[in-house]
């Protein structure tokens, strides 16, 4: 069985993904990276219940810069995945299915998820 006239199936390198499958594929990975942020939580809490000293360690080092940055992205992927999971409830319940309709769905929830990241960290910093 020679199999050199098959014809190649297409590669993600050649394949361009339509724009709800990336926001589909990136709500099941804010899913993952939203366990990730859950142990950090259960560090903070852990901490806060094992005395003054444990919790000032936990809050220098959850404090810092660059932990700072990754909970900002932590928190931008908490509203997205809110967002995204309306947007599922809504395409449950049989609208937003056109392709205009599940493309500017799609824009929203990345808008939505921006602002509410926005304003959760302006209120914090208040």
């Amino acid at each position: 069985m020679s199999s050199d006239n098959r014809p190649l199936s297409p590669h993600l390198q050649v394949y361009r993904l339509p724009f709800t499958a990336i926001t589909s594929i990136s709500h099941r990975i804010s899913g993952v990276m939203l366990s990730g942020g859950a142990l950090v939580l259960v560090y903070w809490v852990f901490a806060a219940a094992s005395g003054p000293q444990a919790y000032a360690t936990a809050s220098a080092f959850l404090g810092s810069l660059p932990v700072q940055l990754l909970m900002f992205i932590w928190s931008f992927v908490l509203f997205y995945h809110l967002c995204n999971g309306i947007r599922h409830l809504i395409w449950d319940a049989g609208y937003g299915f056109e392709l205009d309709a599940a493309r500017r769905g799609g824009q929203i929830v990345i808008g939505s998820a921006a602002a509410l990241t926005l304003i959760a960290w302006l209120i914090a910093l208040v």
